[in-house]
């Protein structure tokens, strides 16, 4: 076959079974005039060449990116046009995904990555927007006055590398909508929270809890891809379609119910749901007494397997099961400092010690709670809460490995021991093998990969820390701590010395938090080594406001850095964006 560098236009149309059922014949003429008014004289004037079309489809190959580029542009806009008058139900609408890539061709046909990657684009693009990949972006920038939102590198289906995803900003007063996200190859499900039928507010952290729990057996199936507490519960008190669920978060499955918790006796109900078509998979009731309490979480997870992954093997349902304490007690307060941590706050942090502590003197096993514990003081360290760093330090390494010795199969006290002896500690190889045991135990943990990302980048291996960074982005893309895998994934870049990439990432990371103070860090010297001296200074003004103290001579307790030459790279930034020594 010969082959050739081609850019690729893919695009199909929004909704087209339901277009063709409500009326066959008015569509296909409809498009059928589109495709000569609008798409064939546009295609025209940009030199393309229209490859084929397949019922709602079409293919066009163009020599030049910013040739193709432009005539997606023009075709969105013209399309958006002639909707103009017309019935919602009855609008065409396209998707379109552009690529740079190898191509093969054979009988004036093309095949090959360049091809699918484009297809791969277009099928993740919101209706009526424009993805491109990034080797389209390096050709265009700057050609075209045109802007475009960076959502980083994406995982495509069927394609074995990220791919760094870009949306055109068609009309800049709006905000871009991101793109949706491919389905996993694995079966793929997100647990919605749980209305609390208790007919008692201060019962919502139990509600909370057992979903939780549910979350973390069924993240513990290297079989299943589940999306992580933080982004399923933003949906918490919203009524909305699961099929816009599944889009967002891009799975297959949702499971949604209610708990009732009322004396000694406990009631779950849940009902499973196909969020591509809408369909009831199953609906049913699991009840009995308190004190059962871990047997019905492990019924609800033990069903969704069944519905969604039933060859699953008998001996991994078996190892799903973990009771984290005889006490239901201590089990109570491990619920209550849960819902704690994840308020984010300085008063909430002192009341989940609490808690965990008193769980810990009711059951001084419980290797969970030591876990979250040690989190406490890692969550007090980088939002600048400590008031006593040695002791808050020696505290923390004590529970770290209280939390490790005792949980040796529980991936929630592995991981948060390991980040609280990396961070708060600086025992990094320490921390980076508890983290790694933890992801072998339970690959879906978000925040696992989260920490591992972090590790990494302290220790000098900035390729695998964006690695790892993009699968806590995936499994879950909504987050409250979006902008701490930014944050990372920017100092990796960085320390990679890809700067101007470092830039983007941690300006996403900066307008979602601005109080980063890593992330502060990062934009200062990275703007400083481009020359954006401008940029650098007002990063340093937010950064010398949160932290007067900080100074070039105690940089070192901002971040654990293992390697001498990322260290003096990072200083050196900041001494150029004015650090004082």
């Amino acid at each position: 076959m010969e082959r050739k560098l081609a850019a690729i236009l893919a695009a199909d149309v929004v909704g087209y079974s339901r277009l063709i059922e409500q009326d066959e014949a008015g569509t296909l003429a409809a498009l059928w005039d589109r495709r000569r008014s609008i798409l064939n004289p546009l295609v025209a004037l940009h030199k393309g060449r229209i490859v084929k079309v397949m019922g709602d489809g079409v293919l066009v190959e163009f020599a030049s990116a910013v040739n193709a580029v432009q005539c997606a542009v023009e075709l969105q806009q013209k399309m958006a046009e002639a909707n103009i008058g017309l019935d919602q139900e009855r609008a065409i609408v396209l998707r379109v995904g552009v690529n740079l890539g190898d191509v093969a061709v054979e009988n004036g046909d093309l095949y090959g990555e360049g091809v699918n990657i484009a297809a791969r684009l277009e099928a993740i693009a919101s209706p009526g927007s424009t993805c491109i990949s990034g080797t389209v972006y390096d050709q265009v920038k700057g050609k075209l006055n045109l802007e475009f939102e960076d959502f980083g590198r994406q995982q495509l289906k069927n394609i074995t590398e990220p791919v760094r995803v870009l949306v055109v900003r068609q009309d800049r007063s709006s905000p871009v909508e991101k793109p949706a996200l491919a389905l996993p190859e694995k079966p793929s499900i997100a647990v919605l929270p749980f209305q609390n039928m208790s007919g008692d507010v201060d019962q919502e952290y139990f509600a909370d809890g057992i979903v939780e729990e549910i979350i973390t057996a069924l993240s513990r199936f290297r079989h299943l891809f589940v999306i992580a507490r933080n982004s399923s519960f933003i949906y918490k008190g919203r009524a909305v379609d699961v099929k816009q669920i599944g889009r967002e978060l891009g799975v297959r499955y949702v499971l949604e119910g209610s708990v009732r918790k009322a004396g000694t006796r406990v009631r779950i109900a849940g009902q499973l749901v196909d969020a591509t078509t809408g369909a009831h998979l199953w609906a049913e009731r699991f009840e009995g007494a308190l004190e059962y309490i871990f047997d019905l979480q492990d019924q609800v997870t033990v069903s969704v397997v069944g519905a969604i992954a039933p060859k699953l093997e008998q001996a991994e349902i078996e190892r799903s099961k973990r009771k984290p304490t005889d006490s239901l007690d201590a089990y109570d307060y491990y619920l209550r400092g849960i819902a704690c941590v994840h308020r984010w706050s300085r008063e909430g942090s002192t009341e989940a010690l609490r808690l965990f502590n008193k769980a810990i003197e009711l059951d001084s096993d419980f290797a969970a709670a030591y876990g979250m514990a040690a989190r406490c003081y890692s969550q007090r360290k980088v939002s600048g809460w400590m008031t006593d760093r040695q002791n808050e330090a020696a505290e923390a390494e004590r529970l770290a490995r209280q939390a490790a010795e005792l949980g040796r199969d529980d991936p929630i006290a592995l991981c948060a021991a390991g980040m609280a002896l990396a961070y708060v500690v600086g025992d990094l190889d320490e921390g980076a093998a508890l983290i790694d045991r933890a992801l072998s135990l339970n690959p879906n943990l978000a925040w696992a990969w989260l920490f591992s990302g972090w590790v990494r980048v302290w220790l000098g291996q900035p390729e695998v820390a964006i690695e790892h960074e993009a699968k806590a982005m995936r499994l879950s893309p909504h987050d409250s701590a979006f902008f701490n895998m930014q944050a990372a994934t920017a100092l990796a870049h960085f320390f990679a010395g890809r700067y101007v990439e470092a830039l983007s990432w941690v300006e996403r990371a900066i307008r979602a938090q601005p109080n980063h103070i890593i992330a502060l860090c990062t934009a200062a010297a990275t703007s400083a080594l481009l020359g954006r001296n401008g940029e650098a200074k007002t990063a340093l003004v937010r950064l010398r406001q949160l932290d007067p103290a900080l100074r070039i001579s105690n940089l070192e307790e901002v971040i654990p850095i293992r390697q001498p030459e990322h260290f003096a790279i990072w200083a050196e930034g900041l001494r150029k964006a004015g650090l004082p020594e």
